[in-house]
């Protein structure tokens, strides 16, 4: 089976793992922790990122640091995965749900201020937060949507647990917004088995989140606390892994980016289908999952029905995220723009992107889809 995106471990995680263990270090916090976050605020060049049990968590306590509260709203892309959206309803809050663009798939800028507006003419409050996520490892377009967030004083939340190693305009993705969360589930660029990081933007706030994420317990002899907090400490066992993973890190960027470029090449002369590439200049993504995108007065086979084909030649691939305001549990929530997210879930498909994956594996996922659409 050649899989959609796998842990690739090549390096020192047995070793590293194997130095926690036997120092006994194996619960939350540790010597692996603090060089985990060392290393990642190197690669992000930002001095302070708080490593956390997982990208769900990141967002949630980015969240709680730009002041959410219950009965507040707070914008988030409409087309992602639902972890995006979770913490918004974990706090209390209502999710305001915005449309993409065509260029990125990500939050459209016009989408977003006509929400702002909107939202501040029927409640008379603007939205407390935005949630802008960089989808499969594309930038967003940061600059426009950082202006309209500046222009109503909003802060901005990234989501780029699928963005690591990204950069837009020369920025690592993640380090842009006000807060940025990462991600090292199993499927992510690396992993720690399971983790995530939250980019803060100054000491006090990196302080204060390491505070919140190890229960909100003050520095007295006993337990005693002043606020709710919440267990969500990455294990030094687990941060073990992530220093052998960011040692890898920009191998494996490379790797996807090589991947994504032969599926540029040996697709392009295929009539109807279009692969999601950079932009711009500005734009240089990590192409954590390289994306195509059918156009269905052409394409007779849907991507489902793709999907099915390469899955019986054991090829694993995906569909596009379904948008958050196509989901049942988020039926209630305001939605802004057109169709855009929509046509880009109906008509697009996630194609085997792992480092792991070798040219000639590629070079068969290639041939399969020429056969599913001729």
């Amino acid at each position: 089976m050649i899989k959609l995106s796998v842990p690739h471990l090549a390096g020192n995680e047995k070793k590293y793992v194997g130095e926690a263990v036997d120092s006994t270090w194996i619960v939350p916090l540790g010597p692996f922790v603090d060089e985990f976050e060392k290393r990642l605020e190197g690669y992000l060049g930002t001095g302070h990122v708080v490593a956390l049990s997982a990208g769900t968590a990141a967002i949630h306590l980015g969240l709680v640091m730009a002041g959410v509260k219950a009965g507040d709203e707070v914008i988030c892309q409409s087309l992602t995965f639902s972890a995006s959206c979770n913490p918004i309803v974990y706090l209390g809050a209502r999710p305001v749900l915005v449309d993409s663009e065509e260029t990125t798939w990500n939050m459209s800028p016009q989408a977003l201020e006509e929400a702002i507006i909107d939202r501040h003419r029927l409640t008379g409050h603007y939205p407390a937060a935005i949630v802008v996520v960089h989808l499969y490892g594309m930038p967003a377009m940061m600059d426009e949507i950082m202006a309209v967030a500046n222009r109503y004083s909003i802060p901005v939340v990234e989501d780029a647990a699928e963005a690591l190693g990204s950069e837009y305009m020369g920025q690592r993705c993640g380090a842009i917004g006000l807060y940025g969360a990462l991600s090292f589930n199993g499927n992510k660029i690396i992993t720690t088995s399971g983790g995530g990081a939250l980019v803060c933007p100054d000491a006090e706030a990196d302080k204060r989140v390491k505070f919140l994420s190890t229960q909100a317990r003050e520095d007295r002899p006993y337990y005693y606390h002043t606020t709710i907090g919440y267990n969500y400490r990455l294990s030094n066992v687990s941060a073990a892994i992530g220093c052998a993973q960011i040692e890898e890190l920009q191998q494996r960027v490379e790797r996807r980016r090589a991947i994504h470029q032969l599926y540029a090449d040996g697709l392009e002369n295929i009539l109807g289908v279009k692969v999601h590439c950079n932009p711009t200049s500005d734009f240089d993504s990590n192409y954590w999952l390289s994306t195509i995108l059918f156009d269905p007065e052409i394409i007779r086979r849907t991507p489902d029905e793709t999907r099915m084909f390469l899955l019986e030649r054991g090829i694993e691939t995906r569909l596009i995220w379904r948008p958050m305001h196509m989901q049942p549990v988020f039926a209630d929530s305001p939605y802004y723009g057109r169709d855009c997210a929509q046509r880009i879930f109906e008509n697009g498909l996630c194609l085997p992107s792992g480092s792991s994956l070798t040219d000639g594996e590629i070079v068969k996922v290639i041939s399969a889809i020429k056969d599913a659409l001729s």
